[in-house]
């Protein structure tokens, strides 16, 4: 009997690096824009340090998934906190020297770690039994709630403690990387064995995209990700836009990423109870209605309901994507598959954060405007992510596997 002895110890190992490691991101996507935007030349670039955080992730997926695959998870996520560590470092510089390039190119480098991160969710499965996968990924990403509360007070705490605004903000990061490390030599997960000859070395990429589950479960990762990225980047703009301050827009955004993971707990089991399809289902209408929220007005209360539904919907469209498409795929083909999703997800995301400073400052007559046309650009992803599942459920059960 498959005991999932040393996959719970894994887990707990990949908690706490979600807790302790994954604190730097809410406290960059609260801060990074409003840094961006007071070095900026033009307000439409604002975001554009966040953007490149996005698209370092998205560069870096394939090569670190190949990493992973030849020497190991604990390799790969070592080099994602020296990643995160320089980039920081940079940023940090970058701000002291009031350089808006440097920013960027810091951020750029933020993305290896990011990029690491995602694959937690992966190394939960790697030695996780069928039944104790889907639970496995949702604690893990359930380490996330201890960042929600860690990232953005960590942040407020240090925004202001330096002379240069925001540069604490980074120097914090930076202490986060390097101690965070150090955890990972508690990984207990074999290295994938080197192919033999003559051995099976499973689908093609081209073959595994035209696998329906596979390619569903693609389209719902990227379009959860995405538009969350994309509202979650735009919001403490427009919440110091509103005419509240720095701070309510740090609440607002622990308050979603609180959301993001709190439900972490339950959502593997509610996947075990009613099926992954209809959790990615009921993940997605919770993104349309987190746009109905965001659209009805500007309140603070609409902006931190709006935001916990975005939270809740990203992980029940994300959970159980992820979870499907652990089951879609053998073990040797586990590298270049997860490597090529988040290539395809983080590509997604990059463009959602290019458009997001976008939106939200050069395409309407007001912040309020602004704020409309983002969550107003849900809609067409919505409906393609639906249509996805729509088109897998008719699909003869046989040919989904």
């Amino acid at each position: 009997m498959h005991t999932d002895t040393t996959a719970r110890r894994n887990v707990l190992v990949l908690v706490a690096a979600q807790a302790i490691l994954g604190a730097q991101m809410p406290m960059i996507f609260t801060f990074g824009g409003l840094a961006g935007q007071s070095l900026a030349s033009n307000p439409c670039f604002a975001t554009l340090p966040i953007t490149m955080i996005v698209i370092g992730s998205m560069l870096m997926a394939t090569p670190l998934s190949a990493l992973m695959q030849r020497y190991g998870r604990r390799a790969g996520f070592v080099v994602g906190t020296l990643g995160g560590a320089a980039g920081a470092g940079l940023s940090a510089y970058g701000l002291m020297q009031s350089s808006f390039v440097l920013l960027c190119a810091g951020s750029l480098l933020t993305g290896i770690y990011m990029s690491a991160q995602g694959f937690y969710r992966f190394a939960a499965a790697d030695t996780a039994s069928d039944a104790f996968r889907p639970k496995a990924i949702s604690y893990v990403m359930a380490g996330g709630l201890l960042s929600a509360v860690i990232g953005p007070q960590l942040g407020s705490a240090t925004v202001d403690a330096l002379v240069v605004p925001f540069a604490g903000v980074y120097i914090s990061v930076v202490a986060l990387n390097l101690i965070g490390m150090f955890m990972f030599g508690l990984l207990d997960i074999p290295k994938p064995p080197m192919p033999q000859i003559g051995a099976a070395l499973g689908r093609s990429r081209m073959a595994l995209l035209k696998t329906p589950r596979i390619v569903v479960a693609v389209i719902v990762a990227t379009v959860s990700y995405a538009l969350m990225n994309l509202v979650m980047t735009s919001t403490p703009l427009a919440v110091v836009g509103c005419g509240f301050d720095k701070n309510d827009a740090g609440h607002v955004v622990t308050a979603h990423v609180l959301a993001m993971y709190a439900p972490s707990f339950i959502t593997g089991h509610i996947i075990a109870r009613i099926g992954v399809e209809r959790v990615m289902t009921i993940g997605l209408v919770i993104l349309a209605l987190a746009g109905v929220v965001a659209i009805a007005g500007v309140d603070l209360m609409n902006f931190y309901v709006a935001l916990v539904f975005v939270g809740v919907g990203w992980n029940f469209g994300f959970i159980g994507a992820t979870t499907m498409l652990t089951g879609a795929v053998k073990p040797e083909e586990r590298g270049r598959m997860q490597g090529l999703n988040d290539l395809i997800v983080f590509g997604g995301v990059t463009l959602a954060s290019l458009s997001s400073g976008g939106l939200m400052n050069c395409s309407g007559g007001s912040v309020q405007a602004g704020w409309q046309l983002v969550n107003l650009a849900m809609l067409p992803f919505l409906v393609l992510a639906g249509g996805a599942l729509i088109w897998l459920w008719m699909r003869p059960q046989d040919q989904n596997a």
